[in-house]
């Protein structure tokens, strides 16, 4: 029989219970890890010897979906999963960032990370228990890994910050903030927020490493107890010493000439390459004594490169390009670029460049979400395209990749709180930042040219999002928190610190680290620095464009309202759809249903839109006794006369009723497509009874109901009354 081991772990106010020892016992390391409903497969293998030819760590982590978890079947064709969807790749570049760091330099062997759903409750979150459950896995494996790490989320409830709230909790909350850290730091930072202050962020971040002590404890107690010894016969691909002193011997003083210059970006790429290549001609001889490879000495005058461009960063203050810690590089923006996109901005910073077009839709646009998060659809919708042209490079175009999807939806978290509310503004929205060229932070300038893009657009924003990213070189004691790092500083420095928000405060965060852990002072230090540079970057974005434009761009569709009776929806689409399909065409409009009753009407231009919705209201309009319309006659009879008095509805005048003077055939006075001034004078079971003598001889409605009451025996009478259609 097979043991499980199980162990416990608070987390908030739910248990967590992590067992192991049962299921997927040939991985490297497995456990099942359960929070209420919620149940997680976490396993983690790595390849017997390193892949051939590669100079870095190859870790996958992979977040699969399968929707058996929540008890549904998959709406595609094959009904079956295919893709990963948005969310699956960002909880999987959840469970990536952190764990990254967390591996020896010298390691290169294959490692694969997977964690799947099995159970999914309607309560519980599993995006932050996958990081867990991850870290977890490699404790108890026989993997390398200087873990272990624990994840939470943390929520702004009703002015208090909650910890590992609910699903249900969460949709009050003005803050959602997902953190991975160590016994000793924070690692990983992904938040959310309705623009909240940076004390309250510090406060959050503070109160979620303390929240994951008790994970941690009990992944260091699984090791003991139950994990398997960690290998330490692999392959170490260390930099042999003899080379790394004949780098520095050669290139140290070279590359500190080189780095003291301010060049652009390309310019310094060619220069630096043309040292590399000095170097490797250098030491072809002893290359091919000593067995160094070409890729080899590059990594070595790499790390040259490195430890010059820290060192007088840490010593001297300053960076690459000449700037100290806290300047900004050259702001720039514009917007209205071209003519058909609803809204277009422009935001330069430095060598950095990024376009965002803004498009705005029909309500039912919106993207419909199939996947094990809360969220069913989206209506406000960002994407994230980086071309190998903004890097001067070349590569194979096969769609967006992790990072494109996770930099879109950072820029999404940021700007969400600004929008509009959907009765205010119920456009479906969809910007699509294009990097034009890249030195750094196309992340942070997608933010400010969606702000841009936004307002040309005419969307309400309540306010301008301007966003920052800020870097980390340390060295023991000795550290700089920089404000705007480039791309070099990104590749060389510690930490990747994104800060999104108004003038009022946070809108979103992310962090990700190379180094164990930053110190809360790091922290205040990076947020202020953020602060300061996010309300010039605003300031820049207001002297563009002050506020959203009043108008709509003339190619944006103009959208009307209504509300209608729920029991009406039928009616209005008619069988098979006939109905709005005959609407649309005639009026060259788009309409939206939604279950509520509201309808939504769009058309590109004229007063196709008005005409649409006078023509819907009356459909839904209730014929009332006492009012008149002017209706078209729609069929005659020896008795009377059918008149259609709103779309759909007709009522019968009888002959009686049709002129002030006898006459002796409806024809005389009514026939087919003619139009007549008539009086609703009776709705009974849905037949309408109408009058056109009482507006020739101007009665109320009284007279008319007393002229209109058949005397026994009278001609009166005969036939269907009225209909509605």
């Amino acid at each position: 029989m097979l043991e499980e081991h199980v162990f416990e772990a608070k987390l908030g106010d739910q248990t967590l219970i992590f067992k192991t020892g049962k299921i997927a016992r040939l991985a490297g390391g497995s456990l099942l890890l359960q929070s209420g409903d919620t149940v997680l497969l976490a396993t983690a293998t790595m390849s017997r010897n390193p892949r051939e030819g590669i100079d870095f760590f190859p870790l996958t982590c992979n977040f699969e979906e399968r929707l058996y978890a929540a008890g549904r079947i998959p709406g595609s064709f094959f009904r079956r999963e295919g893709r990963p969807s948005e969310q699956g790749i960002l909880v999987s570049r959840l469970i990536d960032r952190p764990l990254r760091p967390l591996f020896p330099k010298d390691f290169h062997n294959d490692v694969q990370v997977i964690v799947q759903p099995l159970s999914q409750g309607e309560s519980e979150y599993s995006d932050v228990l996958a990081i867990t459950a991850a870290s977890c896995a490699l404790m108890i494996s026989d993997i390398p890994f200087d873990g272990p790490v624990g994840g939470v989320r943390i929520g702004l409830i009703d002015g208090e910050l909650v910890v590992n709230p609910n699903i249900q909790q969460m949709e009050e909350s003005t803050l959602d903030l997902r953190i991975a850290g160590s016994a000793e730091a924070i690692s990983m930072v992904e938040a959310g927020a309705d623009i909240i202050s940076e004390a309250t962020m510090l406060d959050a971040l503070e109160l979620a490493h303390q929240s994951i002590q008790d994970v941690i404890r009990v992944q260091n107690e699984m090791q003991a107890a139950v994990g398997k010894p960690k290998r330490d016969d692999y392959v170490r691909f260390g930099m042999p010493e003899s080379l790394s002193s004949r780098a520095n011997e050669l290139m140290s003083d070279r590359v500190k000439e080189l780095v003291s210059t301010t060049q652009l970006k390309s310019d310094r790429t060619d220069s630096l390459t043309a040292l590399e290549d000095e170097l490797k001609e250098a030491l072809a001889e002893e290359a091919e004594a000593n067995g160094w490879s070409s890729r080899l000495i590059g990594n070595a005058f790499h790390d040259v490169l490195r430890e010059t461009v820290r060192e007088r960063i840490l010593g001297e203050g300053i960076r690459p390009d000449g700037r100290d810690q806290y300047t900004i590089r050259e702001l720039e923006a514009e917007v209205h670029l071209v003519p058909r996109p609803h809204g277009s901005g422009l935001f330069t910073r430095g060598e950095t460049q990024v376009l965002s077009l803004a498009t705005l839709g029909m309500p039912g646009e919106r993207q419909e979400m199939d996947d094990l998060f809360p969220a069913e659809t989206k209506s406000y919708i960002h994407h994230y395209n980086f071309p190998p042209f903004s890097t001067g490079e070349t590569w194979v175009l096969r769609g967006p990749r992790r990072r494109d999807i996770g930099h879109g939806a950072l820029a999404e978290r940021a700007l969400v709180p600004v929008l509009p509310s959907k009765d205010v503004f119920p456009y479906t929205i969809r910007v699509v930042s294009e990097c034009m060229a890249s030195n750094g932070s196309t992340s942070m300038a997608s933010v400010c040219g969606s702000t841009l893009a936004l307002m040309d657009a005419g969307v309400p924003i309540s306010a301008p999002v301007g966003g920052i990213a800020m870097g980390l070189v340390s060295d023991g004691d000795r550290y700089r928190v920089l404000t705007d790092i480039q791309g070099m500083e990104d590749h060389l420095g510690d930490m990747d610190f994104k800060v999104t928000g108004t003038k009022e405060g946070i809108t979103a965060l992310q962090m990700d680290i190379k180094i164990m852990g930053v110190s809360r002072q790091i922290l205040t230090e990076a947020l202020e620095q953020a602060r300061v540079a996010r309300e010039k970057i605003i300031d820049v974005i207001t002297a563009t464009i002050p506020a959203p434009r009043e108008k709509l761009s003339d190619s944006a569709p103009k959208m009307l309202t209504t509300k209608i009776d729920v029991e009406k929806i039928g009616a209005l689409i008619g069988p098979g759809g006939k109905n709005i399909r005959a609407l649309q065409s005639e009026y060259e409009v788009k309409i939206d249903i939604e279950e509520d009753g509201t309808v939504y009407i769009a058309a590109p231009g004229g007063d196709g839109a008005e005409r649409a919705l006078k023509h819907i209201e009356a459909m839904m309009e209730v014929p009332e006794p006492g009012k008149i319309y002017t209706g078209k006659v729609v069929r005659v009879a020896d008795f009377g006369a059918f008149v259609e008095i709103l779309p759909g509805t007709d009522g019968l005048v009888h002959i009686s009723q049709l002129s002030d003077s006898r006459i002796d055939r409806v024809t005389d006075v009514a026939n087919v497509g003619d139009e007549l001034l008539v009086m609703v004078t009776a709705v009974t079971d849905g037949k309408v009874r109408l009058s056109r003598q009482a507006v020739l001889q101007g009665w109320t409605l009284e007279e008319a109901r007393a002229s209109d009451s058949p005397p026994s025996g009278g001609r009166r009478g005969g036939g269907n009354r009225g209909r509605r259609r």
